[in-house]
C-alpha cells in the first residue's frame, strides 16, 4: 500500500496553535496566516474512518486550490498560497459556526428526509411529487451548525440561525449571496466538464479586518455530490440510480455493512483492496472534475515531504 498521512504534529515557526478537524488540521502562524493540511483521513457520517485513502489529502487540496482560483472573482477567499500538494496557506479568519449547505437536485440527505414524508428541510418546503435526484426548481439553502471532530453537523434554518445570534442577519445575507454565486459557477464549470453539480457546501469566515471570505474546501468531493450529464435524463426516466461522483460511493458501501455513524455501530473493516479502489475512485473524481491529469506527489515521506516545502516557503 501507498503511504497516507492521517495524523501530523510540525512545530513550524511562529506557530501559535493547531487545531485538528475531521479530515484537515489548520495551523495558526504569526502574521495572521493559517496553514491547513489536507489529510488522507476519510469521514463519512461525520465519523472519521480508522484508515487512511492514499492521494486523497493531495486531491481534495488541489481540487479546493484550483476552485478558488476559478471563483475569486466572484468571491473573495483565505487562500495565499500552495506550498505543497497537501498544503495551503491563508489569511486567518474567525470561522462562521454554520456551514451553507446548497442543492440544485433532492439528493443524498434531502432525499432520506423526503423518503420518510418530511417536506421542510431546515425551514425550506421541498414540493410534492418529487423523486429522488429530481431537480428542484430552483436551488435551495439548508445549513447546518458546524461540529466539532466527532459530533454529528445539524441542520438548522436561517430563521434559527438569526434569531440565536450565531450569525447577524446583515452577515447571513452576504453568505447566502456568495452561497448562490458559488453554486452558480460551480455548476458552469461541472456541465463543461460533463458533469452536473448536484448539491455542495461552502463555508466562510471573517478575516481581521472583517472582509467575510470563503475558506476551507470547495467544489470536491468531500463537499460535493456530481452527477455525470450523460444519460441523466433517461436514469431518471427508467427510475435508476444516477452514476455519480462523490463520496456517496462510500456512504453507499457502509450503508450496507450496517453502519450509518449511529450509537452503538461498527464501523466495518476497510480492507487494503478495498482502500485502493476508494483511492483510484478519487483520483477519477480528480480528473472528472478538474479535466487535468492527476500527478500523484512523492509519499515515500509525506511528513518530511511537507515540512521541507512548508519552510521553504515560510523563509521566503
Amino acid at each position: 500500500m501507498v503511504n497516507t498521512i492521517t495524523d501530523t504534529n510540525f512545530n513550524f515557526p511562529g506557530q501559535k496553535s493547531i487545531y485538528k478537524g475531521k479530515v484537515r488540521e489548520v495551523y495558526t502562524l504569526e502574521d495572521d496566516l493559517l496553514l491547513m493540511v489536507a489529510t488522507d483521513r476519510l469521514s463519512a457520517f461525520d465519523v472519521v474512518m480508522p484508515k487512511g485513502i492514499p492521494f486523497k489529502g493531495q486531491i481534495l487540496n488541489q481540487i479546493a486550490t484550483k476552485m478558488m482560483k476559478d471563483t475569486e472573482d466572484l468571491v473573495p477567499n483565505w487562500l495565499v498560497a500552495t506550498p505543497d500538494p497537501n498544503v495551503a496557506i491563508g489569511k486567518r479568519c474567525e470561522p462562521f459556526k454554520v456551514e451553507m449547505v446548497i442543492r440544485g437536485y433532492m439528493s443524498g440527505h434531502a432525499a432520506r428526509e423526503y423518503k420518510v414524508g418530511r417536506r421542510i428541510l431546515c425551514g425550506v418546503a421541498m414540493p410534492e411529487g418529487m423523486k429522488e435526484n429530481d431537480a428542484f426548481p430552483e436551488p435551495i439553502i439548508t445549513p447546518a451548525t458546524k461540529a466539532e471532530m466527532g459530533d454529528h453537523d445539524e441542520d438548522i434554518s436561517r430563521e434559527d440561525i438569526i434569531k440565536k445570534n450565531i450569525v447577524s442577519e446583515e452577515d447571513y445575507l452576504v453568505l447566502e449571496d456568495y452561497t448562490r454565486k458559488l453554486f452558480q459557477r460551480g455548476s458552469e464549470i461541472a456541465a463543461s466538464r460533463g458533469l452536473i453539480l448536484v448539491d455542495t457546501k461552502y463555508e466562510f469566515g471573517k478575516t481581521a479586518d472583517g472582509e467575510i471570505v470563503l475558506i476551507d474546501e470547495i467544489h470536491t468531493p468531500d463537499s460535493s455530490r456530481y452527477f455525470y450529464a450523460e444519460g441523466y435524463e433517461e436514469r431518471q426516466a427508467a427510475g435508476e440510480a444516477q452514476k455519480q461522483l462523490s463520496k456517496e460511493f462510500v456512504r453507499q458501501w457502509l450503508i450496507s455493512n450496517d453502519f450509518q455513524g449511529l450509537e452503538g455501530q461498527t464501523v466495518p473493516e476497510m480492507t487494503d483492496e478495498y482502500i485502493e479502489t476508494v483511492s483510484e475512485r478519487y483520483i477519477e473524481l480528480y480528473e472528472n472534475i478538474t479535466g487535468d491529469a492527476f500527478a500523484k506527489a512523492d509519499t515515500s515521506n509525506i511528513q518530511d515531504r511537507i515540512e521541507k516545502n512548508v519552510l521553504a516557503y515560510l523563509a521566503k
